[in-house]
């Protein structure tokens, strides 16, 4: 791949938002595709590479955002296959972390700090690698490079029972909106966005929710966040 071919990365890629992302971003950019367990992208990246039109194709590198090295193994392989001046278009965070519900008084330190750890941390980490490649390609693009954090109604209200999530997407948010401002003179776009609601993927399939169309759609999701880099 030639490095003046930009691409996209994402984060935390299962079997909702992030792969309808993946595959809208595919339309347009070769994607590199994230996630601790690789039987989260290795379908994903078969599909993707099995298109024969247009752009499309996918490579998947197993990555522990919360882990240091492994973020820095990760964007090793990133240069490794595209160059160490990589274009990077888009890139997005989509990190939910383990989502734990029960009373704070019976929350373990370490169930606490996991939600700290998925979205304070490894943001942290993933932005850190990935932003210097965003800054190389400020004047090379038709859109000005981007970084999207997924966030939720967590990010702004914490809920009873909530402690560990609501930490880790407060902090997640606070996160982009200083990286917005410290980076957007400098030519880079970053973005948070809230996803007010319950995604409609398998894991989420029994739960209840009010209204018939009380759960938001992954493709629609994709598709705004694909409007966000234009």
């Amino acid at each position: 791949m030639a490095p003046s071919s930009p691409i996209a990365i994402i984060a935390g890629v299962g079997p909702g938002t992030g792969a309808a992302m993946a595959r809208k971003f595919a339309l347009t950019y070769p994607v590199v595709l994230m996630a601790r367990n690789p039987d989260n992208y290795n379908s994903l990246v078969d599909e993707i590479n099995g298109n024969k039109t247009g752009p499309a194709s996918a490579m998947g590198i197993s990555t522990d955002v919360s882990d240091a090295e492994s973020v820095k193994s990760a964007f090793g392989k990133i240069e490794e296959k595209f160059g160490k001046e990589a274009k990077v278009a888009a890139a997005v965070f989509n990190v939910g972390g383990r989502f734990i519900r029960k009373p704070f008084a019976t929350l373990t330190l370490e169930e606490f700090e996991s939600g700290w750890e998925a979205n304070g941390r490894g943001a942290f980490l993933f932005a850190h690698s990935l932003l210097p490649f965003l800054l190389s390609c400020t004047t090379t693009l038709v859109h000005p490079p981007t970084l999207i954090f997924t966030g939720a109604t967590a990010s702004l209200k914490g809920s009873a029972q909530c402690s560990s999530f609501a930490t880790g997407k407060h902090a997640l948010r606070a996160l982009a909106q200083s990286l917005a401002r410290e980076y957007g003179p400098q030519g880079v776009h970053v973005a948070h966005a809230i996803i007010d609601g319950v995604i409609d993927i398998p894991r989420t399939r029994e739960w209840k929710v009010e209204g018939v169309d009380g759960k938001l759609s992954a493709e629609a999701v994709s598709e705004m966040f694909s409007f966000t880099l234009t």
